[in-house]
């Protein structure tokens, strides 16, 4: 008999709905089916106030995933799942990271790393993540850009998706229109993606944006890489929100997450949601097995 794999739930921040949804992923009968889950959470006895943000949250939820990781390290866990943290308690809390994103990059010593949305309609790879969108074209540069597109092509086969087809989204209107709205196609975008099509990478664009997404749901790419957060997040949350999954490209471990925040409005009622949590932990059960075989 097969071994299940143990799979890691982090509640993130204990203040938010996190210990919730990770409770009821848990117990989830499709979880326990898939995997054995292993609840991390704060200390016994520690006590946070649902939906109040604070900087001991923001550490008890760092903590936390400083422990899960250090046992999928280790191997005592197959891989994990993490519920949501909130960025404001890890500013208070004095913490450099925006988020599980770079954290995680940082604790496993990972080099570049990359945020997938996973969901059956639609995979979207982002090349920036938490950036003002007034910021996004200095982001954009030719080194990130091929960077991301490498790691999206070596990581997709993880997923049950040999060859991958990749398509780049334009940064501008219309893709640029030959640099009438804007220069970076032709200047950061067009150029790495046809350095990447001569090192045997099957990827095609900077195409518009606004067609991009519905040429990939159906089904003439396996995944699209978004220049910046809401582009890529928009259409995977339109087609699948409470079903997308967050996964860390390039970790040496299998991290997933849930396509949504702490909720703090909601938290501590006993109403939230658990969907994308079960989402994640199955998909997380799913990588592990794929790994092993």
């Amino acid at each position: 008999m097969t071994r299940k794999p143990r799979i890691a739930i982090t509640v993130g921040d204990p203040a938010g709905i996190g210990p919730e949804i990770a409770r009821k992923a848990a117990d989830d009968a499709r979880v326990r089916d898939a995997c054995e889950p292993v609840l991390y959470g704060p200390p016994t006895g520690a006590s946070f106030k649902p939906g109040v943000l604070s900087a001991e949250a923001g550490r008890a939820a760092y903590e936390v995933i400083c422990n899960a990781v250090r046992d999928a390290l280790a191997g005592s866990v197959a891989g994990m799942a993490t519920a949501p943290v909130n960025k404001a308690a890890f500013a208070r809390a004095g913490l450099p990271w925006k988020g599980h994103t770079d954290l995680l990059g940082n604790l496993t010593g990972a080099g570049q790393v990359a945020m997938m949305f996973w969901s059956e309609p639609l995979k979207v790879v982002l090349a920036s993540v938490h950036v003002p969108l007034r910021d996004v074209s200095s982001v954009i540069t030719r080194p990130l850009i091929d960077n991301v597109i490498e790691l999206a092509h070596r990581e997709l086969p993880r997923f049950d998706i040999p060859s991958p087809r990749l398509a780049m989204a334009g940064l501008n209107p219309h893709a640029g229109e030959d640099g009438l709205m804007g220069d970076e196609e032709q200047r950061v975008l067009r150029p790495a993606v046809e350095a990447a099509q001569a090192r045997g990478i099957a990827i095609d664009g900077p195409f518009p944006a606004d067609t991009v997404f519905v040429r990939a749901v159906r089904g003439e790419f396996d995944a699209v890489i978004a220049n910046y957060h809401d582009q890529g997040l928009i259409p995977v949350k339109l087609l699948a929100f409470g079903r997308a999954v967050n996964v860390t490209l390039g970790l040496p471990i299998i991290r997933t997450s849930v396509d949504h925040g702490t909720a703090f409005d909601i938290a501590g009622r006993g109403i939230a949601d658990p969907s994308s949590m079960i989402e994640a932990v199955l998909l997380a059960a799913r990588l592990a097995a794929l790994r092993t075989d």
